[in-house]
């Protein structure tokens, strides 16, 4: 039976129950959801997401796609700021050096996230700097030759490199960018050489690679396909271990020789705070980017760039990263490159 409590009666206990509680569950709102867990933290003040590329590149694009969402779910203005430079080091530094408050993310990637602590000497934070907070979005990359080489499978192409021996060179948007260390892990697997020529983005190297300059690149799929399509490129395989809906007759190269099974890259881009940011902080912006990522809207702009959701929860975007650190630094180790953050 339910006993209907009378108004008097019900001020009275209500009374007598916050007299008994503890301090820290009478704070304000916004603090005592941080220390109870009862309500989702959100955030007091605009908020800032920090790209580390220049405007208009896929980190820019899917970080201007998380700014709207947030900025709606959030009820805070959330803008998007473009730090380029050191291959996206000087950017993410800044996030590192930021309040760890929750209120400045960083849309991190492969090259500051992972390649770069094996690439630069003079790295001015750990990977203990930054809590990972979810993946975002996952490419491949793509092998494309010029229509000179002859090779139109990846078998073919290993054997055309082994009969140049060296003589022949290869694309890349920058060294230590992942289309460079695709090119130096491929060599490596399959014990052939090329000269590497780094260029300022895929724009130029794509121009030099369809003029004949150099004859082969590692580009990101959503960048080449287009030139593919129009005959002025061939594409021999994906980088990635998954097919892609966008060209479903590319192969993945790891299926083509038993010493290229090891060969997956993809790029991936995805969510960072700074370190001793609180942990509700961490959940609630874990949970938006679960939503935003289950989004039909987000998957079908995501298919138009190549790319897959890949959402994760903190933990498995840790461990994601970790294993990302450690590959690149076998290649980065076994390719004796390293640079200085400039």
């Amino acid at each position: 039976m339910i006993r209907r409590l009378s108004r008097r009666t019900a001020v009275r206990l209500a009374t007598g129950a916050a007299a008994a509680l503890p301090a820290a569950a009478l704070l304000p709102r916004t603090l005592g959801a941080q220390s109870s867990g009862s309500s989702p933290w959100k955030p007091t003040q605009g908020v800032k997401i920090v790209v580390p590329a220049a405007p208009g590149g896929t980190t820019d694009i899917v970080a201007r796609l998380l700014a709207a969402h947030l900025q709606q779910a959030w009820g805070q203005t959330c803008v998007v700021e473009n730090k380029s430079g050191a291959g996206g080091v000087i950017g993410s530094n800044e996030v590192v050096k930021s309040a760890p408050d929750g209120h400045t993310i960083l849309m991190g990637n492969i090259g500051p996230q992972s390649i770069g602590y094996s690439l630069y000497r003079n790295m001015p934070y750990t990977p203990a700097s930054l809590i990972p907070v979810s993946c975002v979005l996952t490419a491949p990359n793509v092998l494309v030759v010029h229509p000179s080489v002859p090779a139109k499978t990846v078998p073919e192409f290993v054997a055309w490199l082994k009969a140049q021996n060296g003589k022949v060179s290869y694309a890349s948007s920058g060294t230590g960018q992942s289309p460079h260390l695709s090119g130096a892990w491929f060599l490596q697997l399959t014990g052939t050489k090329a000269e590497h020529i780094p260029y300022r983005g895929a724009a130029p190297a794509l121009q030099d690679l369809m003029a004949g300059v150099t004859s082969y690149f590692f580009d990101n799929l959503t960048t080449s396909i287009e030139f593919v399509r129009a005959g002025k490129l061939r594409a021999l395989g994906l980088t990635s271990k998954e097919r892609n809906p966008m060209t479903p007759e590319l192969v993945p190269i790891c299926e083509t020789m038993p010493e290229l099974k090891p060969f997956d890259v993809s790029t991936w881009f995805g969510v960072f705070l700074p370190a001793n940011t609180p942990k509700p902080a961490v959940d609630s912006l874990n949970a938006q980017m679960k939503a935003w990522l289950d989004g039909e809207k987000t998957k079908e702009r995501f298919k138009t760039m190549a790319g897959f959701p890949a959402y994760g929860t903190p933990e498995q975007f840790s461990g994601f990263v970790n294993a990302q650190i450690a590959q690149w630094k076998g290649v980065i180790d076994k390719e004796g490159l390293k640079l200085d953050v400039n």
